[in-house]
């Protein structure tokens, strides 16, 4: 326990909500309101990409780690972070689960955000089972990895939950980002290689369409009056939520 002590207090990287995603941009187009809305109750959050997106047919590595970084502002996170995985070659190898089961330890999230179970970009479906998997082995004592070349302690997170992509999912539970709205398209735009601009002589790409930036604001007001509300975000459990209090669901 005294060992697990010293640890916290030398990790000032620890954060309460931990997001992952395949690719940048992600994380912003899925769940950037639910993060900025935790961000402004006062929980701690960080953001991993596991690859630079170096296979997407618009912009480079490099404009998309400044988009990535710009995003990370806006949102308000604590740090973002990538794991430089190979881009549309993400697979479930031992060297990927441990190289998200070291960032899971690393920063010892209570709550983890990852990918849509399955979606149009089939790497988002291999990154969430990818995710999930290190979830589960990051919790096992006898797995060891170290880190600047210090053990690490075993760490599960309470809760792993996959946000909704491209591809409609029906959520199990939805959070409402009414006022969070304009913070994440403004997230979203970050992104600027990526997506609409019709000044861009790049090719185009399914979400590079205006109406794809439509979309979004589509989806998050559908998700939003499902549950009363102007714009939500849904996600999907790995087990049942509880709540010791009925007054506390919508």
């Amino acid at each position: 326990m005294v060992y697990q002590k010293v640890n916290q207090l030398k990790n000032n990287k620890m954060v309460d909500i931990l997001a992952f995603g395949a690719h940048p941009d992600d994380v912003e187009l899925s769940a950037a309101g639910t993060l900025i809305k935790h961000i402004n109750m006062g929980f701690s959050v960080g953001i991993i990409d596991l690859t630079m997106g170096e296979m997407g047919t618009r912009g480079t590595p490099e404009i998309r780690a400044l988009e990535a970084e710009q995003a990370m502002k806006i949102i308000g996170a604590k740090f973002r972070e990538n794991l430089k995985m190979s881009d549309s070659f993400v697979d479930l190898s031992k060297e990927s689960i441990n190289k998200v089961v070291k960032a899971i330890r690393k920063h010892q999230p209570k709550i983890i955000l990852c990918n849509a179970v399955i979606d149009r970009h089939p790497e988002h479906g291999v990154a969430s089972m990818l995710v999930s998997k290190a979830c589960f082995i990051s919790g096992l004592r006898k797995y060891e990895t170290s880190q600047d070349g210090e053990v690490q302690i075993a760490h599960r997170a309470q809760n792993v939950y996959h946000y909704i992509q491209d591809e409609w999912i029906d959520p199990d539970f939805i959070i409402d980002i009414s006022e969070e709205m304009d913070q994440k398209i403004k997230a979203v735009k970050a992104f600027e290689s990526q997506f609409y601009d019709p000044k861009s002589k790049e090719p185009n790409t399914p979400i590079s369409s205006k109406d794809f930036m439509d979309s979004i604001l589509s989806k998050a007001n559908l998700m939003g009056r499902s549950i009363g509300k102007s714009f939500g975000e849904g996600f999907t459990t790995e087990r049942p939520t509880g709540t010791n209090n009925l007054f506390n669901l919508y």
